[in-house]
C-alpha cells in the first residue's frame, strides 16, 4: 500500500488521466471523480465504448484506452476481474502508474504493473486523497 507520500507525488506529478469506466450519468462516481479532477486541473480523458466519439469534459470519450493515446496516469473504475485486462493496456500504453478505484483490488494485476514499472494505488479514490492530502 502507498504511503502518503507516494501518493501525493503521484497526484502532483500527472497531469493527464484516463479515466476508464467513465460515465455520461452525473449521479454515478466515475462521472463525479472525472468532473472532479477535471476541475483541479487534471486533463482527463474518458474512456467508454459505448460512447465513444461524444465530448465529456473537453475531450472525445475514447473506446479504448489505446485510443486515448499518451496518458500519465490511468484511473479504472471497473470491477476488479475486469482491471487485470485494463492494467496490461495501462502497460503496453506507456502510462506511469495506475489507480484502481475503491472496491477494485487485483493483486496480481497490480504485480505485474511494478514489474512493468508502473507505479499502483488500489482501493482509493484520487477525489477522497487530494483534499484529505491538502492537495
Amino acid at each position: 500500500m502507498p504511503t502518503d507520500r507516494e501518493i501525493r507525488d503521484i497526484l502532483t506529478s500527472v497531469k493527464t488521466i484516463a479515466l476508464v469506466g467513465w460515465s455520461p450519468k452525473p449521479e454515478r462516481p466515475s462521472h463525479r471523480v472525472a468532473a472532479y479532477l477535471a476541475s483541479r486541473g487534471y486533463r482527463v480523458i474518458p474512456v467508454n465504448p459505448g460512447h465513444a466519439g461524444r465530448m465529456a469534459l473537453g475531450e472525445v470519450v475514447r473506446a479504448t484506452l489505446a485510443e486515448a493515446g499518451q496518458v500519465d496516469m490511468v484511473d479504472i473504475f471497473r470491477r476488479s476481474e475486469a482491471a487485470g485486462a485494463m492494467v496490461d493496456e495501462a502497460i503496453a500504453a506507456g502510462a506511469k502508474v495506475v489507480w484502481m478505484q475503491l472496491g477494485v483490488i487485483d493483486e496480481a494485476a497490480a504485480a505485474r504493473a511494478r514489474a512493468a514499472g508502473l507505479r499502483v494505488v488500489m482501493d482509493r479514490c484520487p477525489a477522497i486523497e487530494i483534499p484529505r492530502l491538502g492537495l
